[in-house]
């Protein structure tokens, strides 16, 4: 009868060690990636809306009815994160700043603050 150490071509447990030291390593690959992702994906997104940077996009009173149906957007997958950090606390905190700006936002397009005090800003 072979012994399972003898299988392993390590010779012993070391390769489960590896094995396992590995995969808080890849999470942490996958979720810097994500976040690389999905900041790029934002300062695209205030690029073409006319703004310098995300802090000054998500700040802002939307504009266009596209910025209106981002900001709804915005808000909901925070609102899902939140809930889904029901489950698994940590996701909370990741959820807590879209739903934040994207609320915001969604307020200030409802009560129309803010646009005045931007429409003076535009030169022309």
């Amino acid at each position: 009868m072979m012994v399972i150490s003898q299988a392993l071509p390590g010779g012993g447990p070391s390769d489960l060690v590896w094995a396992v030291a590995a995969l808080p390593l890849l999470l942490l690959v996958g979720l810097l990636a994500l976040l690389l992702i999905t900041h790029v994906y934002w300062r695209r997104r205030a690029r073409r809306a006319g703004y310098r940077s995300v802090r000054a996009y998500l700040r802002a009173a939307p504009r266009t009815d596209e910025e209106k149906r981002h900001a709804v957007e915005l808000a909901v997958r925070g609102l899902g994160w939140c809930l889904l950090g029901i489950l698994f606390p940590p996701l909370v905190l990741v959820g807590v700043v879209p739903f934040v700006y994207g609320t915001r936002k969604l307020f200030l397009a409802w009560l129309g603050v803010g646009i005045d005090d931007e429409l003076d800003e535009i030169p022309g």
